[in-house]
Formats: C-alpha cells, sequence, structure tokens
C-alpha cells in the first residue's frame, strides 16, 4: 500500500452535458464558468419570481425591524430596510433580465469577426479555478489566433478588454473582486477605474433602477434572512454573511457587516478560510 501524506484539493462530482470526444482520453464537456470580479443583479432562477421572491425580502425586512436579527449591527439593518421596498425583488430581477440582454448583445458585438465570422471566447481562469458550485473561475475575452488573417492586437488594443471589465464599466455589474481570484495589478487597477467611472456616473442597473436597487451578493443575503423556515437566526445571519470586506483605499478590513460604508466601486472580499492568508498576502494593517 502506498500513502503520501501531503494534502490534495478536492471537490465534489458535478453533472456536466458531454458534447463529444476528441479522442481516447479526451472528453469534452459543457463547463459552466463564472466570470470573476463582477457580480450582476439575480434573475429569477435565483429566489423565484418577483411575488415569491418580494415574499422573502419583506419577511427580511419584518426581521430586521423586529428584532430577530438583533445580532446584526444597527447601522447594516438600516440600510438594508431602506433598500428591501415593495417593489425591490421586481426591479432587481428586472435589472438582471437586462444585464443578461446587454451581455448577449455585447458577446454578440464583440465575438463578430471582420469577416462576419464568430470568434472563441479566451477564458483565464484565476487563482480559486472551481467555486463551490462547479463552475470555472475566469475572466473572459474574445479569441485571437494569432495567425497572419487574425493577430493578436496590443496588449493595451481595446480589443483585448475582458467581458468582465466591460460589464463593471457599463454599470451592469458590480466590482466584485474575491481574493485569491485578483487580476494582475495593472489589471486590477484598470478594473476599479472602470467600477468607480461607473459607480460615479450612476451608470447601467443604477440608471434604469435606482440607486437603492440591491446588488446581487445583497440581495442573495437578503434572501437567505428572509427564508420561510427560520429555526436558527444567527446561523441564517452566518449563511448569508461569509465574507469579510476590506477598503481598497486604506486597505482597512471592515469585516462582514460594515461593507456598506465602502463605496462599492472600493471594496475587496476575503472569505473566512482565506482571511489570515489574506492579511499577509495583501499586508493588511492591524
Amino acid at each position: 500500500m502506498v500513502a503520501f501524506d501531503f494534502p490534495r484539493t478536492l471537490r465534489d462530482a458535478r453533472p456536466h452535458s458531454l458534447s463529444r470526444i476528441s479522442d481516447g482520453d479526451t472528453p469534452v464537456i459543457d463547463q459552466p464558468v463564472r466570470m470573476v470580479s463582477v457580480d450582476t443583479p439575480e434573475k429569477a432562477e435565483y429566489a423565484g419570481l418577483p411575488p415569491t421572491a418580494q415574499a422573502k425580502l419583506d419577511r427580511c425586512r419584518q426581521r430586521l425591524q423586529d428584532g430577530t436579527y438583533q445580532a446584526l449591527p444597527e447601522a447594516l439593518r438600516t440600510y438594508l430596510v431602506e433598500r428591501l421596498t415593495h417593489d425591490a425583488a421586481e426591479r432587481h430581477i428586472n435589472a438582471g433580465i437586462r444585464a443578461s440582454q446587454e451581455f448577449q448583445a455585447l458577446l454578440d458585438r464583440r465575438l463578430t469577426r471582420p469577416d462576419e465570422g464568430r470568434r472563441k471566447v479566451a477564458t483565464v481562469p484565476t487563482g480559486e479555478l472551481i467555486d463551490r458550485y462547479g463552475r470555472l473561475l475566469a475572466y473572459l475575452a474574445p479569441w485571437f489566433s494569432g495567425s497572419a488573417s487574425d493577430p493578436l492586437p496590443p496588449r493595451d488594443d481595446p480589443q483585448r478588454r475582458t467581458f468582465n471589465l466591460d460589464m463593471v464599466e457599463a454599470g451592469w455589474g458590480a466590482l466584485f473582486l474575491i481574493y485569491p481570484s485578483l487580476p494582475q495589478n495593472d489589471d486590477l487597477n484598470l478594473l476599479l477605474g472602470a467600477a468607480q467611472a461607473a459607480w460615479d456616473g450612476r451608470r447601467g442597473a443604477w440608471a434604469e433602477f435606482g440607486e437603492t436597487l440591491l446588488l446581487g451578493y445583497e440581495y442573495r443575503a437578503s434572501i437567505k434572512l428572509g427564508v420561510q423556515q427560520l429555526d436558527d437566526p444567527a446561523a441564517a445571519i452566518a449563511e448569508a454573511y461569509q465574507r469579510h470586506c476590506v477598503d481598497l483605499r486604506d486597505l482597512r478590513l471592515v469585516g462582514k457587516f460594515d461593507y456598506f460604508q465602502v463605496p462599492p466601486s472600493q471594496r475587496l472580499w476575503i472569505w473566512e478560510d482565506d482571511l489570515e492568508q489574506a492579511r499577509q498576502a495583501l499586508d493588511l494593517p492591524t
């Protein structure tokens, strides 16, 4: 028997559609991709159609007001209540539909070659390769073959921009940087500039659905807090808030519950399990 004592990276099995095989040891599957550093609003698939989702948001709002979630800081409860309006679910889901439409239009435009052919998509995987849902974590951009007829543009050419960056700059996806899946410093600062411009200009989703629109991660957290069967409020809070926030303006760690005090364009997120490693890797002040 052979036994090696070193840590393995093991992940749960996930179902995928088998498209074809290219040879005896290379099956080709459909692999879902989660575009990193960007978070668009959810559609109805996440929490149901607007009436169903709104009922969950209404329960969340009630619990924030009646003391059920007293463990959450008062300032966060006030912030969320102001955004959990009677039409919060409808606005959020409609923003998710619009974001999908804008993304499809972006793909159609940027993946069309001058000869009207269709480009492939280049995927650039990140430090954390697969998320808990089995999705490939990556940046996406148009693929250039590098041939004489399809040369790779210079690095600073707009054609090299990622779709992640485009969605953030257009205001249809909020900045959603999660350690360790961070871009290189030049690309990171380009992304931060795009996020700041979108926030300052209230572009995209903020323009069409208002500044009180729940961001994707806020919507998901509120849905979890509004679960119908609530056995343990502390457990619901722990499920809804699993990441710490860092203010990129001064690298100050603001924790899980004070993120709203940081502009959306300046938030960096760290999973609880990665916190100590991130403190050292990012040289966060103590």
